[in-house]
C-alpha cells in the first residue's frame, strides 16, 4: 500500500546534505516517542527485513545510543548516535557513525550530523531531517549504500506502528 503522506527526499551536493521531510499520521507526542525511545526505535529504525537492536541508549545531551542493524541471517552492523542537542518535542541533533559492538568508531566510514525537527500540522506531525556530511565523497558513499531506499522502508515501518495504534 502506497502512502499518501508527504515524503520529500532531496540531496544537496553543494552542502553535502540529505534532507528528508516526512509526514506521519500521528500526534507530536507519539512521533517524538517513536524517535527517542529505544523500545519503539527498535521496531522501525532498520529497513525490513532487518531489525534494529539497541544495546544502550542515554537520550540526553552528551548521551549516546549504541545499536545494531541485524540482518535476516543474523549479521550485525553496529552504529552510534552521539546526542549533541535536545529540545524536548521540538528538535534533537546527533552525530551518527558506524562502529563495533563496543562503540569504537569505524574510521573508514563517514560520520554524519543529523538535525531532526518535529512540528504538528493538524492531525499529523511533520519531521524535518537534515543529514550533513563532511564532504561530497562521504555523501555519495551513503547514497550508494542505499540510504534513500533503506530509510524510506524504515519510515514506512513507522507508519505501520502508528496505524496499529489507531486500530
Amino acid at each position: 500500500m502506497k502512502s499518501n503522506l508527504l515524503m520529500d527526499f532531496t540531496v544537496d551536493k553543494e552542502t553535502n546534505t540529505v534532507k528528508v521531510k516526512r509526514e506521519f499520521n500521528a500526534s507530536l507526542a507519539n512521533v517524538w516517542s517513536a524517535w527517542t525511545e529505544p523500545e519503539i526505535l527498535d521496531q522501525w529504525w532498520a529497513p525490513s527485513p532487518w531489525k534494529a537492536r539497541t544495546k544502550s541508549m542515554d537520550f540526553k545531551e552528551g548521551g549516546r545510543r549504541l545499536y545494531a542493524m541485524v540482518g535476516p541471517e543474523g549479521e550485525e552492523h553496529w552504529a552510534i548516535a552521539d546526542f549533541t542537542s535536545i529540545t524536548p518535542k521540538t528538535n534533537f541533533k546527533y552525530l551518527d557513525a558506524f562502529c563495533d559492538s563496543e562503540g569504537n568508531l569505524k574510521e573508514d566510514f563517514p560520520r554524519s550530523n543529523w538535525n531532526v525537527s518535529f512540528s504538528e500540522q493538524g492531525d499529523s506531525t511533520i519531521v524535518d531531517i537534515s543529514c550533513k556530511h563532511k564532504n561530497l565523497a562521504d555523501l555519495e558513499m551513503i547514497i550508494e549504500m542505499g540510504f534513500k531506499e533503506g530509510f524510506t522502508i524504515a519510515l514506512e515501518g513507522l507508519d505501520k506502528i502508528f496505524a496499529e495504534k489507531t486500530k
